[in-house]
């Protein structure tokens, strides 16, 4: 941008950057978009070992990152946990951008004590602890009880979907219900299976999209699920998929189903209400702060399976209250900041730190 000194920012996470998932996903669109913004962002990495082995590599990864002499250094919540030691050692204005809870998601209770001790640790050392939810906001100030700034920034939108074309989801069916999510238990993707066993063998499709070989032993379990024969020939299973790819599917589906247990933000949903799909899934996680229950979803009890079920049955079989959800959750959707807005206010408040920085 014109006039605007160049802002170039060092993110620490962990494991390829390039990852498929949410987290990985935010900062590839907010370092492809940086330049527009008069900033550069400098991914720097951590070796992807089993916890706390990263922790043996952070102090060569931080020289690194800071080698780079960057105006600030953003520190992925992935990897907070893994540098926090280390961090008061920085003459580099420092903050976090949090995709997850302290202690992360989905871990053992030993795992998630530790690392939500080492978490803290390190949020109290930063100068702004940027968040991707409102609600994670909350879930931090009742947790943390720290006097760290915080600002949401949440996940942007695209505006128009450059989508290739999909075929007919339905198969036959009188519908297509679509799930994008990596296979991890967390997300819910065993108790959507057993939900569609029982609807009516004519009523839909379910379409599975995302990475299956992140937890092995669940995926194994999927598959085996599938295999029986009151699912046979009724999941299509696409694996991971371009984003034009996975654009298609939202333009050619129904309705959208993914019944989370936790996430921070729930890209995958912004991105269905915003292709115009009505969701369906429980009332956790952000979910309810994205969409209301009979206006934009139906939101089951976590666990309910015969919820879920009961739920898909009635978005199936009732076109016009389909249409009716979707028109408001693409209204809905539009109101959200696009991924521009996003960068803008991402980069805005990295400036607003590095402004204040007096190196001695």
């Amino acid at each position: 941008m014109r006039g605007m000194r160049p802002l170039t920012v060092s993110l620490l996470t962990l494991g390829d950057p390039d990852q498929p998932s949410g987290g990985y996903l935010f900062h590839r669109r907010l370092a492809d978009l940086a330049p527009r913004h008069g900033a550069r962002i400098a991914f720097s990495s951590l070796p992807q070992w089993p916890f706390p082995l990263p922790m043996l590599a952070a102090p060569a990864v931080l020289r690194r990152a800071r080698a780079a002499r960057p105006a600030a250094l953003v520190v992925d919540s992935i990897a907070a946990a893994f540098v926090a030691p280390w961090l008061a050692t920085l003459r580099v204005p420092t903050l976090a951008m949090l995709h997850q809870p302290p202690g992360g998601i989905g871990h053992g209770a030993a795992r998630a004590r530790l690392q939500r001790a080492l978490d803290a640790l390190a949020y109290r050392q930063m100068r702004l602890l940027l968040v991707a939810s409102r609600s994670l906001a909350d879930e931090l100030a009742d947790q943390l009880r720290i006097h760290v700034p915080m600002q949401v920034v949440e996940p942007g939108r695209d505006p128009a979907i450059s989508a290739v074309p999909a075929p007919d989801l339905r198969q036959g069916r009188r519908a297509a219900i679509l799930c994008v999510a990596n296979w991890l238990p967390n997300k819910g993707i065993a108790e959507l299976l057993e939900a569609v066993a029982v609807l009516p063998d004519e009523l839909a499709t379910l379409h599975l999209v995302g990475e299956t070989a992140t937890d092995p032993r669940y995926a194994a379990t999927l598959r085996s699920r599938l295999a029986e024969p009151d699912l046979r020939g009724r999941v299509l299973v696409h694996g991971q998929l371009t984003p034009g790819q996975v654009a298609g599917l939202y333009l050619a589906a129904d309705l959208f189903a993914l019944p989370s247990y936790r996430e921070t933000y729930g890209t995958a949903w912004g991105e269905a209400m915003n292709a115009g799909l009505p969701i369906v899934g429980w009332r956790a996680g952000n979910l309810p702060h994205l969409a209301d229950h009979e206006r934009e979803a139906l939101l089951v009890a976590p666990g309910d399976v015969v919820g879920l079920s009961a739920a898909l049955r009635r978005l199936a079989d009732d076109e016009p209250m389909r249409r009716r959800l979707g028109a408001s959750a693409r209204a809905r959707a539009s109101t959200r900041p696009t991924w521009d807005e996003t960068a803008a206010t991402f980069f805005a408040a990295i400036r607003s730190v590095t402004a204040t920085n007096h190196p001695s």
